[in-house]
């Protein structure tokens, strides 16, 4: 064979990185260039309000100006407590517009675990909705932290008091449009914290990075075929997985967010109509709520709506209501370590010729990869070896690439654990079908999904155990035809104690947030192994029994 002339290393010679030829991923970059390039196009739809791209980056550039006005730079952590609200979008690209890191509050939390995040977190500013005041007041009581407070004053808030000396529009006031931003000077630089319950009583911070958020947002916008017509309704929360990667994936492709302040099939479906819009995401839950809605409020429109559903999987009636009222419906699955979405039950063509049992049976599964992701692999977790394609055998499903989160805020043991063998363990228990989908059996970490929102058992646990007549508690997850799942407690009373549910109910109550006090309570001894540990596979059993 002749010599080619190309000698080891030819192609990597003089060829370095420079200002010209790189820079670092982020998903600033998306409403920068959407601005420039449909600057008059509607960007935020929001009640009376309508801001157009030019107007969105400027109030982005204005609030990111503001908070570099007040001291704030790279790694400095911004909470903000907010609905679906324009302050919420503005931030999402305003704090990594200006090296912070956002930290989206989930707003159905209670006092206690926000002051644990405000403190986790060392959020130096929380910027607050009104509607939202009682339990921020309470947090920042139980907190020895005293960050800065701006008040989010929305009209269309129900109560609340303002905390704060200054409103949001006044911070804006303080800053410039015109500031120019250099962040981040590397796209591993981190972009926000998330908080997710696992399997402690704590929550854990999960660190996402600049290319993780940009590359999850491109994802999104291709596996759900978002373009510049797109019109999004944000029916999701945004605190959750920072929408999913929504809140950029909808700039990237220049469509247009339709703000939500609260899941109201009331007013989604004049929404729905009115504002055209094509594309919404939502726990199983939302979907319950549309398809069961009052014939009154289920309003007709002309087009078909792309839904993105995650966690567990909806009935096939619930598929079937809302195929009949024009959505079309996709089974996405991830979690807040991946950024929201990992895989998609990407749709199958001869899937159409199925019967309505048989086609939700394909759909529920949880499917294949995303293309910006490296791997989603079901695997036997003690060998790091592919479990056979038989839809039977179980593993653990694991995630490898890009949109995997950083880590775990100062929790080194955590994310140790997370990443052994060099793989993302979800916890998740899976079978891979002879087709390559992966299809969820059951959940390792005992996490409860209700309403979309994740719950520790242990959490609920320890709540239960403060009760002065209870000896042990175990909590699993009971199915719910509204919610997915809700908490199911199994109590052993001290001896010689008697109660009732509701009074154990009620200490829950003063406890935990509302979502996570069990509405199931079941008396008597715990089913134990031979070396003292409860059976949770047998509470499961008879919960579901109930």
């Amino acid at each position: 064979m002749a010599d080619s002339g190309v000698q080891p290393g030819a192609f990597e010679l003089g060829l370095d990185r420079n200002a010209a030829n790189t820079a670092p991923l982020t998903p600033v970059s998306f409403l920068r260039r959407a601005a420039a390039v449909y600057p008059d196009k509607t960007a935020v739809v929001y009640g009376d309000q309508r801001l157009t791209y030019r107007e969105f980056y400027r109030r982005a550039c204005r609030l990111a100006s503001a908070l570099r006005g007040r001291g704030l730079g790279r790694g400095d952590c911004i909470a903000i407590m907010a609905a679906n609200t324009p302050p919420m979008l503005e931030a999402h690209y305003a704090v990594p517009m200006m090296g912070g890191v956002l930290n989206s509050l989930n707003v159905r939390l209670d006092a206690r675990a926000i002051a644990f995040i405000l403190e986790h977190g060392e959020a130096k500013i929380l910027i607050t909705d009104r509607e939202f005041s009682p339990v921020i007041k309470e947090a920042l009581a139980l907190s020895s932290r005293s960050p800065v407070v701006i008040d989010i004053d929305d009209p269309l808030a129900e109560g609340g008091e303002l905390l704060g000396s200054l409103d949001y529009e006044a911070l804006l006031a303080e800053g410039s449009p015109e500031d120019v931003f250099s962040e981040p000077e590397d796209e591993w630089q981190s972009l926000s914290l998330l908080y997710t319950s696992g399997t402690t009583g704590n929550p854990k911070g999960v660190v996402y990075h600049h290319r993780g958020a940009y590359l999850n947002a491109l994802g999104n916008m291709i596996t759900f075929g978002l373009g510049r017509d797109s019109v999004y309704l944000w029916t999701l929360p945004m605190f959750h997985c920072d929408g999913w990667t929504f809140t950029w994936a909808v700039t990237a492709a220049c469509g247009t967010h339709v703000c939500l302040r609260r899941v109201d099939p009331a007013v989604i479906f004049p929404l729905i109509r009115d504002e055209g819009v094509t594309h919404m995401c939502g726990a199983p839950i939302v979907l319950t709520l549309l398809a069961h809605a009052p014939d009154s409020v289920k309003l007709r429109f002309d087009h078909v709506v792309d839904c993105a559903t995650g966690g567990a999987a909806p009935p096939s009636a619930v598929i079937e209501a809302m195929e009949a009222l024009g959505f079309r419906i996709i089974h996405l699955y991830g979690l807040t370590e991946s950024y929201g979405p990992a895989t998609v039950c990407a749709w199958q063509d001869d899937w159409a010729a199925l019967d309505l049992q048989a086609r939700s049976a394909k759909m529920a599964r949880q499917g294949v990869s995303y293309l910006t992701l490296e791997g989603a692999v079901v695997m036997n977790p003690d060998t790091m070896v592919p479990v056979p394609q038989d839809g039977e055998t179980m593993g653990e499903i694991m995630l490898r690439g890009n949109t995997v989160m950083k880590g775990y805020l100062k929790n080194p043991s955590a994310t140790a654990a997370a990443f052994d063998g060099d793989w993302f363990h979800t916890g998740d228990l899976a079978v891979a079908h002879p087709d390559g989908y992966i299809e969820v059996k059951d959940r390792s970490k005992d996490i409860i999904i209700s309403g979309g929102e994740n719950i520790s058992s242990l959490e609920v646990e320890e709540a239960l155990y403060r009760h002065p007549k209870v000896m042990e508690a175990a909590v699993v997850a009971r199915p719910d035809e509204k919610w997915g799942e809700h908490p199911c407690a199994f109590v052993t009373l001290k001896e010689g104690m008697e109660a009732e549910s509701e009074e154990i109910v009620t200490f829950c109550r003063e406890m935990l947030a509302g979502f996570k006090v069990p509405r199931t309570v079941v008396f008597g001894p715990l089913p134990k192994t031979s070396t003292g540990k409860i059976q949770k596979y047998v509470l499961r059993e008879r919960a579901v029994a109930l």
